[in-house]
């Protein structure tokens, strides 16, 4: 069982750690209705595109000790990659979003890798596949070969009906707070 909670931040004098997550992914795949899901427990039928980005600050408590989620949401427009590359700097933990209806959204999750890479070489990335209460037409056992090839965690989520969504953004903080860690220990060195 995962020892977190979370709660949105609403104290701008909090000064717990704050760690950063890179929501990425191609457009319409669900990447803002998720982090609403998890920050605000709502869901938008209908939703505009993110022009280049947003992002939402959670506080989490992870293995006792309290921490922000400082959650940044990517366009996926193909418009935005020329600004893309300065919203990845600094990120502890990134997730590639796909929808499970949408296979050319799965298969765009490599350039998606590489271009972070580039950027935030060994940064942890994990694979999502949104969109869980809709027909999959992407067979997550592939997905899974794929993640396990790469060796990212593979989950999928329903933005939607909330299925998964506290799973995956708490398994995010906790890639960011031992990427922080592993940081800390590179430093000291």
């Amino acid at each position: 069982m995962i020892d977190a909670v979370a709660d949105v931040v609403t104290d701008r004098n909090d000064n717990s750690p704050i760690y950063k997550i890179v929501i990425a992914g191609e457009g319409n795949v669900g990447k803002t209705s998720t982090i609403r899901q998890f920050c605000e427990g709502k869901f938008n039928q209908s939703r505009i595109a993110t022009m280049g980005v947003d992002f939402q600050v959670k506080r989490v408590t992870l293995s006792g000790k309290a921490v922000r989620l400082s959650i940044w949401d990517i366009a996926g427009q193909e418009q935005f990659l020329i600004f893309r590359d300065m919203f990845y700097g600094g990120a502890h933990a990134v997730a590639l979003v796909y929808d499970v209806t949408a296979p050319a959204t799965f298969f765009a999750l490599s350039r998606w890798r590489d271009e972070i890479q580039a950027v935030m070489p060994g940064v942890p990335i994990a694979i999502v596949g949104n969109k869980l209460d809709l027909y999959q037409a992407v067979p997550a056992d592939d997905v899974r070969a794929w993640a396990k090839e790469q060796s990212m965690p593979f989950l999928q989520t329903s933005a939607a009906t909330g299925d998964h969504i506290k799973d995956f953004f708490i398994g995010l903080g906790y890639m960011a707070l031992f990427e922080q860690r592993r940081r800390n220990l590179a430093m000291a060195r």
